[in-house]
């Protein structure tokens, strides 16, 4: 009940930030738009059917269908394979509080999505959904990878492509005309200032919790570091 809490309280806040901001930012989307169409006439040459197969390949890793297996499967993973319960939680709760996130901006912002003769995608634009869940997901990957392989070659060697590919992600979206550039700039942004916060909020969280509780959650498992941001 705490964590819960604790993350509704902190989604509530972060929300009203972005609330606040809509009348800024509204405007300057509208002002824009045509440095958005630039950037994405820029990035959609060449069209073919072979780069297009490519784009839905990488932007599959961006989706729903991807990111509810594969975060159930990391749950599982660490509950009964390395038996680490605060990772369980870090990856249930940072998914399911920034899919709130997304679908909150989403609903506040209303911004329909560009023309697309390329694939056809349902659901408001702004923020990109897709950039939002990539950078909390594999930025979440790559907390747990800096909290949990010394080695520091071979952190940086998993961490790179994993930053990269966030960005391939990002790309694809634009290339398929699903999202305007400020779509996947505005998601990546939250995704990340959504995935600091979270961390900093469960990793005091775990600090404060009365030893009893804390015993009770790590049994047996051992608990995460904390994060140095």
């Amino acid at each position: 009940m705490l964590i819960s809490a604790e993350m509704l309280a902190s989604l509530v806040i972060f929300s009203g930030a972005f609330v606040g901001l809509v009348f800024l930012i509204r405007p300057a989307m509208r002002k824009h738009k045509k440095l958005d169409l630039a950037i994405m006439d820029r990035i959609g040459p060449p069209v073919n059917d072979k780069n297009t197969h490519l784009m839905r390949r990488i932007t599959f890793f961006g989706t729903h269908r991807f990111f509810i297996p594969a975060n159930l499967w990391l749950i599982a993973y660490f509950l009964f394979v390395r038996r680490k319960s605060w990772y369980s939680i870090r990856v249930g709760s940072v998914a399911l509080s920034s899919l709130v996130i997304m679908l909150v901006l989403k609903k506040i912002f209303n911004r329909n999505r560009p023309h697309n003769p390329l694939q056809q995608a349902l659901g408001k634009s702004f923020p990109s959904g897709h950039a939002l869940m990539s950078v909390t997901f594999y930025g979440l990957l790559v907390y747990i990878i800096h909290q949990t392989v010394h080695n520091v070659p071979l952190r940086w060697t998993l961490t790179i492509p994993l930053v990269a590919f966030v960005q391939l992600i990002g790309l694809s979206r634009i290339y398929l005309r699903n999202h305007y550039p400020s779509d996947i700039l505005a998601g990546n942004v939250t995704g990340l200032a959504w995935l600091i916060i979270s961390l900093r909020l469960m990793n005091k969280i775990e600090a404060n919790l009365p030893p009893e509780i804390s015993r009770a959650v790590s049994a047996g498992a051992g608990s995460a570091p904390p994060i140095v941001v």
